[in-house]
């Protein structure tokens, strides 16, 4: 005969105090696992609402290099309707301050490289190279914008930064360069996950270029000499 008093032998109390422990170890697990979650819930506002110059500058500060490819579209104005005139596409690299290669692969080929002291524009069908002496060049050019400044100081010295919105799945910011000189009137920088995915390039005379990078590889390791120009043989060189 079973009684009552059976259910309380040691035996039958250690597996109870098993299933206890299992019960209270699973529901901790669980708290846990709540909590993670909210913690994650209350953080995505605050990196989603990350702004456009904000993502921008902490780009530019913790990547000093990086290598990627490009699509440029130049759009003219007709009957007041945008129009694509011209497509060329090619690959980029660049190492800041003043270090790059931006070289077009299609529809023809050409090079523009920067050593740091000087800017080669090299024509393959000319076969003609053209040296300018880089000193402030860049300035307050878009190419100071992707690999010209050494850092965010130099960048809110040659620009004046706004935020435009969200668009086309991107967070926008606009450039607007503070010298008087310079051909371009204003330089809208889409961002999208920490980098530059787009840029929009208006110049003075209302019309503008579209860039579209892709494939960017942030820091990649790069030769000493990455950056050194070497003049093709037989190329016509002008020197400005």
């Amino acid at each position: 005969m079973v009684t009552a008093k059976s259910w309380s032998q040691p035996g039958t109390q250690q597996q109870s105090s098993n299933r206890t422990g299992q019960s209270v170890k699973k529901q901790t697990t669980m708290m846990a696992k709540i909590a993670a979650g909210v913690i994650a819930l209350a953080l995505m506002p605050a990196l989603a609402s990350a702004s456009a110059v904000d993502q921008f500058k902490s780009f530019v500060t913790n990547n000093k290099s990086a290598r990627g490819e490009f699509t440029q579209q130049q759009v003219k104005m007709v009957d007041g309707n945008p129009k694509i005139s011209k497509t060329t596409s090619g690959n980029f690299i660049f190492s800041r301050p003043g270090k790059f290669i931006w070289a077009y692969t299609k529809p023809y080929e050409q090079i523009l490289q920067a050593d740091g002291d000087k800017l080669y524009i090299y024509d393959k069908d000319l076969n003609q190279v053209t040296v300018k002496a880089l000193g402030n060049a860049l300035g307050s050019s878009p190419a100071a914008i992707l690999f010209g400044s050494a850092g965010t100081a130099d960048l809110d010295k040659n620009f004046s930064f706004k935020e435009v919105g969200a668009k086309q799945g991107m967070e926008w910011l606009e450039a607007t360069p503070k010298a008087k000189d310079t051909q371009f009137e204003r330089i809208g920088i889409g961002m999208k996950d920490g980098v530059p995915v787009a840029l929009e390039l208006r110049d003075n005379f209302g019309q503008f270029s579209i860039l579209t990078l892709k494939n960017l590889e942030k820091n990649p390791s790069l030769k000493p000499d990455e950056f050194k120009f070497i003049v093709p043989a037989g190329a016509d060189v002008f020197r400005q």
